[in-house]
């Protein structure tokens, strides 16, 4: 089992953000998988929370590039549609995720192709047993702090079982370097937006194809900054909650995040929105990666927004490390 130093600032894990995905590599290439791949007709990605946004990160990334469809799952039960054509990954941090090892159990009774991703727990004991490929991330983080870890993995499985190629390894080593050579850049863009942000309540907007991101900065918003926010994604808001922008109200921040990769049509909209949005609330800030491929592009963004949520932190003067209520609702569950 792989440990880290006991829990540290969150500011430190942050910090370490771009040698956590060069240490991702490192564990995806030494791994020598138990089974051979067989041919699938679907994948199903399971995980929550801070074990689940990697998922959400690949997926955007394989969408256009494979033919084999992929859903992500965040529940208790599989579809009806896994079998043993299916290639399940399951993804537990901790591994003890109660609703993820509901679906490693469901996957191997319906005799599903599974693959856990985990630091050990549960989850690892149990892959152990059964004899499923398990790729074995450091412990002892909170799970949001090892996304750089994590998701790594799922691509080196879906390279495994042929779905992918090996481009990926190339286009992240050069996602990192731009990450080590902006990461100044990134705390001061950082500070700048938690300045305009102040308390108010953020709202993040962005196209489908990164919703990944929009859905990580509400995450660490959530469990550093400890404050609501939500994400939409352009067009589906445009089609009910831009109805909503009708009153004033300064409460909100809005965040329109841009890849530069946007569809013409997205791009028109983005600027109609913030025409609309502008007459309602004050703050509306534009947020635009750096670099040139996806993962450039998205790991600039997820650690911008890393950054902000830390530094939000700080001004709300709150521990970002802690997330007692989520320990509160575990204990409860088990009693």
């Amino acid at each position: 089992m792989i440990y880290m130093s006991e829990y540290r600032t969150m500011r430190e894990y942050i910090e370490e953000f771009p040698q956590h995905i060069t240490g991702g590599l490192q564990v995806g290439a030494d791994y020598t998988f138990k089974h051979k791949p067989t041919a699938v007709k679907n994948i199903l990605l399971a995980g929550l929370g801070g074990s689940g946004i990697g998922a959400e990160i690949v997926t955007n990334y394989i969408d256009k590039k494979i033919s084999v469809p992929v859903l992500t799952c965040k529940d208790y039960f599989l579809p009806g549609f896994v079998d043993q054509d299916t290639l399940v990954i399951a993804c537990s941090y901790s591994g003890n995720t109660e609703e993820t090892l509901y679906i490693f159990e469901e996957a191997s009774k319906r005799n599903a192709q599974l693959v856990c991703i985990t630091s050990g727990g549960k989850l690892g004991i149990a892959a152990a047993q059964k004899d499923v490929d398990l790729l074995q991330i450091p412990g002892a983080m909170p799970p949001r702090a090892c996304v750089g870890y994590s998701f790594v993995q799922i691509l080196f499985v879906l390279k495994h079982y042929g779905i992918i190629g090996d481009e990926f390894v190339n286009e992240l080593h050069a996602a990192v370097a731009l990450l080590e050579q902006t990461h100044e850049a990134i705390k001061a863009e950082a500070r700048d937006i938690v300045a305009r942000i102040d308390n108010r309540m953020p709202v993040i907007y962005v196209d489908q194809h990164i919703a990944s991101v929009a859905t990580r900065w509400r995450q660490q918003f959530n469990e550093n900054s400890k404050i609501l926010g939500w994400e939409r994604v352009i067009p589906e808001m445009n089609h009910n909650e831009l109805v909503g922008w009708r009153d004033q109200n300064e409460q909100l921040a809005v965040l329109f995040l841009h890849s530069g990769d946007e569809y013409e049509r997205i791009i028109k909209r983005f600027q109609i929105n913030k025409s609309i949005i502008e007459q309602h609330t004050s703050v509306v800030i534009d947020v635009y990666a750096k670099g040139n491929t996806y993962f450039e592009k998205v790991l600039y963004l997820i650690l911008l927004g890393d950054w902000s949520s830390w530094y939000l932190s700080e001004h709300r003067h709150v521990d970002a490390v802690e997330v007692k209520v989520i320990d509160y609702l575990k204990k409860s569950l088990c009693e």
